[in-house]
């Protein structure tokens, strides 16, 4: 398998970020909607906590700019924790946790890789 040239590699890593964001933002609104609503807190509330943060670096990921790419990878880390969270103290909906570890890292390393990709790409001789 041989591979990808460098200008397909930032590709590639522009739609992992892109996957990794759009899955967990849909799997935070799927938990705290339908699949397991909090019985102590109010959904608005909740959604208004855990959902909008992610929806701040919506634009630039979608322009590719590169610093919204940097940002939204340290607030990747951030719905790691949570993920790490959920998965250790509540049993029931482990699996949830899991799934959001598993978005938050396929978010974090899209968006670094294409950090590292596209600044190699604009230093690169012309």
């Amino acid at each position: 398998m041989k591979t990808p040239a460098p200008a397909e590699r930032w590709k590639i890593a522009h739609y992992t970020a892109l996957a990794g964001y759009f899955g967990l933002l849909g799997l935070l609104m799927l938990w705290n909607i339908w699949l397991a609503p909090s019985r102590y807190f109010p959904v608005a509330m909740v959604l208004t906590v855990l959902v909008v943060p992610l929806l701040f670096p919506l634009r630039g990921l979608l322009h590719g700019r590169i610093s919204t790419h940097m940002w939204a990878g340290l607030l990747a880390l951030l719905y790691f924790m949570h993920g790490v969270g959920e998965a250790v103290s509540n049993p029931e909906q482990r699996w949830l946790g899991l799934l959001e570890i598993v978005f938050s890292l396929t978010l974090f390393a899209g968006a670094l890789l294409y950090v590292r990709f596209r600044a190699a790409k604009k230093r690169a001789p012309t």
